[in-house]
């Protein structure tokens, strides 16, 4: 049964989606999928792909702002709901199991949006199945990333995420004192709301012994990070991308810092290596932001409507 969509709707607007999820048989067990249906007909399709130890409900700041457009939302494997899925992992592993969604949705090709670790499995996906993708737009996240030669994966997962990864380990009494914790989060100074509280409530569960735990699995977010920074199937994506993409970045990164993912010199680099690649800079905003915050997800909406509309007028592949 559909229900309301998590973002509370203006009360003197419109209602833009109903609300459901689904499971769907993947390697190894079952994805947990959100659905925005929008209440409005015809609509576009448009699958959002999360980052590396979110969860779909990562995507519910932009379904106001996408009026028409059905959002199908995957908890990828060892996050969310499908935190007991394991092996297989990386990101030919992640693109297979968004195709089964697609599948199980009758969705032959659509705009895919991928967000943080989501954009380097969004452009997996398009290289693997390339018959299944329009047009891709990677927020923050998808072209190679500037990081050392050599590390260990503990290192390199540390390196890049930082305190997101440590949180992992940790335990909490109760939602409230897992929702302190990321309200002291840099990230979040001045940009917390209803919505982030549902968001990181669905990301706990129990441990067993009492306390709560973050769903998602370390050894996943783990091997993912070494493979999207040291496999061959990102370099043979990015070498071989054939579809309309446009990457968003931001200023600041996860802990709210400059440089952000993508310092200024390195994205020269990787963007002058991808001319394929068109790109916006989205400014004020941090890595988290840029999809949870009113703002962000207004921006990232925009364009993704704009991909849409190009699409529709242009009829590219």
């Amino acid at each position: 049964m559909s229900e309301p969509g998590l973002r509370e709707p203006d009360p003197e607007g419109p209602v833009t989606h109903t609300y459901r999820t689904m499971d769907v048989a993947v390697a190894g067990g079952d994805l947990h999928v959100g659905v925005w249906d929008p209440v409005q007909e015809p609509f576009a399709d448009a699958l959002l792909v999360h980052g590396v130890t979110a969860s779909h409900l990562a995507w519910q700041f932009v379904v106001e702002f996408l009026p028409g457009v059905r959002i199908i939302a995957p908890d990828l494997r060892g996050r969310g709901r499908s935190n007991r899925l394991g092996a297989p992992v990386g990101m030919r592993a992640h693109a297979a199991d968004i195709a089964a969604v697609l599948d199980a949705m009758d969705v032959e090709r659509t705009l895919v949006v991928g967000h943080s670790m989501g954009a380097f499995v969004a452009l997996v996906f398009a290289h693997r199945h390339a018959d299944r993708v329009s047009r891709i737009v990677l927020v923050d996240g998808g072209l190679p990333l500037d990081v050392p030669v050599g590390m260990d994966t503990d290192a390199l997962v540390s390196s890049i995420l930082g305190p997101t990864a440590a949180r992992l380990s940790m335990r909490f009494a109760d939602v409230a004192e897992y929702l302190g914790f990321w309200r002291s989060h840099p990230a979040f100074a001045g940009a917390w709301t209803p919505e982030l509280e549902r968001y990181f409530a669905y990301d706990l569960e129990d441990d067993g012994g009492g306390r709560l735990k973050p769903a998602t699995s370390y050894a996943t977010t783990a091997d993912d990070t070494l493979d999207l920074n040291t496999g061959q199937d990102l370099p043979d994506a990015v070498a071989g991308l054939r579809h309309p993409a446009i990457l968003l970045t931001v200023p600041r990164g996860l802990q709210d810092q400059v440089p952000g993912l993508y310092a200024p010199e390195h994205l020269a680099r990787v963007l002058a290596a991808s001319p394929g690649v068109r790109h916006r800079r989205l400014d004020d905003l941090n890595h988290y932001t840029v999809v949870m915050s009113a703002r962000g997800a207004a921006a990232v909406a925009t364009t993704v409507r704009r991909e849409l509309g190009q699409e529709r007028v242009s009829g590219e592949p």
